[in-house]
């Protein structure tokens, strides 16, 4: 069954948030690697472990937009009155 339209554009939201964290996870690994290479470990770890965090978020938001074309999660359609 064809996902209505907000619950199209909550499947693209959550597809583009996804994105984004991942862009910026890749980011700040290089940071975290510039970081490393000038000797700030202490730095590079906390980058690091900020990365991690946002990949489990990017995982989480992939999977809510699995659910979302699975029709197992959405949003309501509400008419105006």
């Amino acid at each position: 069954m064809p996902l209505n339209k907000p619950n199209q554009d909550l499947r693209r939201d959550l597809q583009g948030l996804a994105s984004d964290l991942k862009w910026s996870a890749v980011e700040l690994m290089r940071i975290a690697v510039r970081l490393s290479e000038a000797g700030n470990e202490h730095d590079a770890q906390a980058v690091i472990r900020i990365c991690q965090v946002m990949q489990a978020g990017e995982d989480r938001l992939v999977g809510y937009g699995d659910e979302v074309k699975g029709g197992s999660l959405g949003r309501s359609v509400h008419t105006k009155k």
